[in-house]
């Protein structure tokens, strides 16, 4: 009976661990990276709608007689202050999107000294580039945009 030849010198051993070692560091730091990436998205997603719901909250208990002159510029501002001073930029006024409500929850035209049933608060139009922080992935397939429309409806008080 022959004896099983001896696996090699432990060098040849030591290199296959650190190709090993590299794939594996390549995978787990990718996933670290799309998990950073995930957590900004929900972080920006949940910016966004605080912003809304600060904004239809005042918005709801605005006097009717000045709604359309004053509260709905109000809350327009109100959310791009909101936005900005959680650290995100690029939304302006033109992103946001303020609704009155009839009764069937569809949108009217805010009119002063009328009470509308409803209010509603939305952002359109903001994009967030997803994946840029994800290394060894060049291209453009490895980046995409996201749109993210948070909206709030509230009841009107006043």
């Amino acid at each position: 009976m022959q004896p099983l030849p001896f696996p090699g010198p432990p060098r040849r051993r030591r290199g296959a661990a650190i190709v090993e070692f590299a794939l594996i560091l390549t995978l787990l730091v990718s996933l670290v990276a799309a998990i950073f990436s995930l957590g900004r998205a929900f972080w920006h997603y949940d910016a966004l709608s605080k912003a809304t719901r600060n904004a239809a909250r005042g918005l709801s208990v605005s006097n009717p007689a000045t709604i359309a002159s004053l509260a709905v510029t109000a809350a327009k501002t109100a959310v791009t202050t909101d936005v900005t001073s959680a650290g995100l930029s690029s939304l302006t006024n033109a992103n946001v999107d303020v609704a009155c409500l009839d009764t069937s929850m569809s949108t009217v035209t805010c009119t002063n000294g009328t009470s509308p049933a409803g209010v509603r608060v939305s952002i359109t139009g903001y994009t967030l580039l997803l994946g840029e922080q994800i290394p060894f992935l060049v291209g453009s397939s490895s980046t995409f945009n996201v749109t993210l429309a948070p909206a709030t409806t509230m009841a009107y008080i006043k």
